[in-house]
């Protein structure tokens, strides 16, 4: 890769919080482009979120920093289309991360739309490592207080914060 026309990526999301398995794709996509740029969505349409942007921006930038993160990432907010947001930067492509068949087939039909929108943008899907392919946003956030395991330890300290009551372990189920 020249230096002189670096070859630059997004890793777009919401990234409420992040988690290891974010991590772990960013990190990843980082030895493989010469400039990632994690692309937080302001405000996601189909989701409201628990943390707010500036606190979801400094949770990643912490991690990195205090994982002796790549040289070559760095974090920003987008409020624009996807495709847009990479323009911007002048990435031609995005790395999104798979975990299970339903983040395939919400995939499936974002890289469809983005396709028809910047056909020049190529999108790029790098498989969750195992350990973290149960990983999710969501899963950890309805885990609530104990979650050292799945964050890095900004964001669980947070959830210490927010639920100093909370119990380590799974959520119990509605039908339980």
């Amino acid at each position: 890769m020249s230096s002189s026309n670096p070859v630059a990526a997004i890793c777009p999301g919401a990234y409420d919080p992040v988690t290891y398995g974010h991590l772990d794709v960013i990190r990843r996509t980082a030895e493989i482009f010469d400039r990632v740029v994690v692309g937080v969505v302001r405000d996601p349409q189909h989701k409201a979120t628990m943390f707010t942007v500036e606190e979801r921006v400094d949770f990643i930038r912490t991690a990195l920093r205090d994982d002796g993160g790549a040289e070559n990432v760095e974090v920003d907010v987008f409020a624009e289309l996807v495709v847009d947001f990479a323009r911007r930067f002048g990435a031609k492509t995005m790395v999104k991360g798979l975990r299970v068949i339903s983040d395939f087939e919400w995939e499936f039909q974002m890289n469809h739309l983005n396709r028809l929108l910047a056909p020049e943008i190529e999108t790029m899907y790098v498989m969750a490592n195992p350990q973290y392919s149960f990983v999710s946003s969501s899963g950890v956030k309805e885990i609530g207080g104990n979650v050292d395991q799945l964050v890095p330890p900004a964001v669980a300290k947070r959830f210490q914060e927010l639920y100093p009551e909370a119990k380590p372990g799974a959520p119990v189920s509605p039908r339980e």
